[in-house]
């Protein structure tokens, strides 16, 4: 199609036929026919290049919602019913266990023990991922409608493939914290990158900073009415990795879905971003293996998951053992960093249990293992090829006591 698609639409509120409306209207002169319409004139040019990501922003009033709902139909999502007694994991009943935890971990929601709880008690964080893990499913059931043209096609070349499923999210991002939104947002860019998420994006927001997070290749604009073609990089995210005193695992315990208790003589660390600690990091000695160390805890912050926080801490920490000379592993069954390690080859696959391993037993008693646990464990060998935007600098200078949190608010600070 080498026509610019040209859009039209009028957006109409009647008026109420009132004294107090009367008032008003001659007050400030208001012709109330035109108070309560508006045209709204957009012209996009032929598309020659495919996309995956697309946003729609502006203002409140603006007409975006409009906008999405007269492009995309009935594939703009609502907000979804959660059951009010059963765990998040029983809102996808036509998914296994594992498309669940695959899906639930694509879009950053990776914590095991908020997976068990109803979507009620999540943060509002947990709940955007949720309803967007939920979407994305729920893309995958839907019709692609290549047999008829809809009208978003006319932002498809022609060759464009229409089988692939579009998921349309008004509001994007407009219940949480900014933190939580370039978070939201840069996980989508990354996991769309990497082809873990294989449909097309649109965002519908009226918030302009997700946009260089999220990184879409065309942006309308309802302020400006103006349709825009980019493909900016998103902002690189440094990370500093200090030491710190083992007080600041309170602050990520509950986010753990193992123990909440550090090995003993644990040396501990935090990741700071943008001033604010956003995972935790404890190494081990190995039981029974001299000059051989693990990683016993790697917790991110729900509010910072998905941006691929985990695996460089993970890595730069591992690359600051290996310096003094030690060697260094990690046992997972977190799906996450074993899909990280086993994508890396910084790292190499040492054993895989299915039934997990035996505990200290009287030795050890306080050594848990992950006996009835399917486990993965890894070795770490050398300088990890990571691609990302996502990157840690680890730091001699340890954290202040009085900077780390005692408490366990959701995001702890460190000034």
């Amino acid at each position: 199609m080498s026509e610019p698609f040209v859009i039209e639409l009028t957006l109409e509120s009647p008026v109420a036929n009132s004294f107090r409306v009367a008032q008003v209207a001659g007050m400030f002169d208001l012709d109330l026919q035109k108070a309560s319409r508006e045209t709204i004139t957009l012209t996009i040019p032929p598309q020659k290049e495919d996309w995956r990501l697309g946003v729609i922003v502006g203002p409140s009033g603006s007409g975006k919602s409009t906008l999405a709902r007269w492009l995309f139909g009935d594939r703009v999502l609502s907000r979804f019913s959660w059951p009010s007694d059963r765990p998040v994991i029983d809102a996808f009943p036509d998914l296994s266990i594992k498309q669940i935890v695959g899906l639930l971990t694509t879009v950053g929601f990776a914590s095991p023990p908020a997976w068990l709880r109803p979507y009620h008690l999540l943060s509002n964080g947990e709940k955007a991922r949720c309803d967007l893990a939920r979407a994305l499913a729920c893309s995958q059931t839907c019709p692609s409608a290549e047999a008829a043209l809809e009208r978003w096609h006319r932002l498809l070349p022609p060759d464009a493939d229409k089988h692939l499923p579009l998921v349309v999210c008004d509001e994007f991002t407009s219940v949480v914290d900014r933190h939580v939104a370039r978070a939201i947002a840069a996980g989508i860019h990354r996991r769309m990158q990497r082809g873990e998420l294989a449909c097309r994006f649109v965002a519908v927001t009226c918030h302009y900073d997700i946009i260089e997070w999220l990184a879409p290749h065309w942006v309308i604009d309802m302020a400006t009415r103006q349709f825009t073609r980019r493909c900016l990089p998103r902002p690189p995210i440094t990370l500093a990795i200090v030491p710190c005193g083992r007080e600041a695992w309170r602050a990520y315990r509950r986010h753990h879905y193992l123990s909440g208790s550090l090995p003993a003589a644990a040396e501990c660390f935090l990741a700071v971003w943008q001033g604010e600690a956003v995972a935790f990091c404890a190494v081990a000695s190995q039981v029974g293996n001299r000059g051989y160390f693990r990683i016993s805890r790697l917790v991110v912050l729900p509010e910072y998951q998905g941006m691929g926080i985990g695996s460089a801490v993970l890595d730069t920490i591992a690359r600051l053992y290996r310096r003094r000379g030690c060697r260094i592993g990690i046992t997972t069954s977190h799906p996450a960093i074993i899909r990280h390690c086993q994508r890396s080859p910084a790292w190499r696959l040492v054993a895989v249990r299915k039934h997990g391993s035996r505990g200290g037993g009287r030795n050890l008693p306080r050594y848990r293992g992950s006996r009835g646990r399917a486990v993965i464990s890894f070795e770490y060998q050398g300088q990890s090829d990571h691609s990302g935007k996502t990157h840690a600098v680890s730091s001699s200078q340890p954290a202040q006591k009085k900077d780390l949190p005692v408490a366990m608010p959701p995001t702890p600070h460190l000034n």
